[in-house]
């Protein structure tokens, strides 16, 4: 993805405040496009844009005021009734950073901003972690699952999640995301590296791809892990076994970019199934723009 401008990740983690830069990012987005006919969830809105002499004060939207005290007309009142589920991998590897961003960070910022939208269309929202090879409910779907309580609770959720350890679920094992089991129309957004030893990565997401779900992806990954530029001896380490190496990078640039991207090629092919869509940003991304070129590419 090519930088453009917006707000990027690495300013945003400098506020350490989730609720404001998610409001920052959704705002950014919000005045800036044109999204697809609802088919989905309150991310799919029409465009919004301020308040002109002439407009009809009726089409002011109010609660969206009262949230940000701005006067924007909304171009439909389409309201939201879509289940909105957010899967968060806590696996070692998302506290790999680069030039002071964590991967983790970047997807807190981007679950936050999806969740602030999903708040301002009142959709029905939880949030769930995948950790330690176990499903972990942070915030549940039910009677108070919309609105500003949900909101708030996805926010405590994401600033508490701490990553650590390995995601493994071995052959046979689908029961554990029971709780992610459903014939309703929903959609899932779930927010990884999909780094995988094996499959582990594959074998969830077709566990849980059906007709009544549509499964978006972020894949976050550094500059470092797609175009290897560095030189130099340097010791790696696996953050989520602790197995360390040290070695001379130039010697295996060739080698780890050919590999690299052998193994994204055959991720993305593989993924190449029905309802399920692969967004792929980079840390130095400008969270909005990711957002932005999501939304377009569902209007095309």
């Amino acid at each position: 993805m090519a930088k453009q401008n917006g707000l990027l990740a690495a300013n945003l983690v400098k506020l350490k405040n989730l609720q404001l830069t998610g409001k920052l990012v959704s705002e950014e987005l919000m005045l800036g496009i044109h999204a697809s006919k609802r088919s989905g969830i309150g991310i799919e809105f029409e465009q919004y844009r301020h308040y002109q002499p002439g407009d009809d004060p009726k089409r002011i939207d109010w609660k969206l005021f009262a949230r940000t005290d701005k006067h924007l007309v909304r171009e439909s009142s389409t309201e939201s009734d879509r289940q909105l589920r957010f899967l968060l991998d806590l696996s070692g590897s998302m506290n790999y950073a680069e030039n002071g961003v964590s991967r983790l960070q970047y997807a807190q910022i981007l679950l936050a901003s999806l969740a602030y939208l999903g708040y301002i269309q009142n959709d029905q929202m939880s949030l769930y972690a995948l950790k330690n090879g176990s499903l972990e409910t942070i915030c549940a779907a039910g009677s108070s699952a919309s609105g500003k309580q949900a909101f708030q609770k996805m926010l405590v959720g994401l600033e508490k999640a701490e990553a650590r350890g390995e995601w493994r679920m071995e052959e046979g094992e689908e029961g554990k995301l029971t709780e992610l089991r459903s014939n309703k129309k929903e959609q899932l957004i779930l927010v990884s590296d999909l780094l995988q030893v094996d499959a582990e990565w594959m074998q969830v997401i077709r566990s849980l791809a059906n007709p009544h779900r549509e499964i978006v992806i972020f894949q976050i990954l550094g500059d470092q892990e797609l175009d290897f530029t560095l030189s130099g001896f340097y010791r790696f380490k696996d953050l989520e076994t602790g197995r360390e190496m040290e070695l001379d990078a130039a010697s295996v640039r060739e080698k780890f970019v050919t590999s690299a991207q052998a193994y994204f090629e055959k991720l993305k092919s593989d993924l190449q199934i029905p309802f399920v869509h692969l967004i792929t940003a980079r840390l130095s991304d400008p969270i909005g723009m990711v957002l932005k070129t999501f939304l377009t590419k569902r209007k095309g």
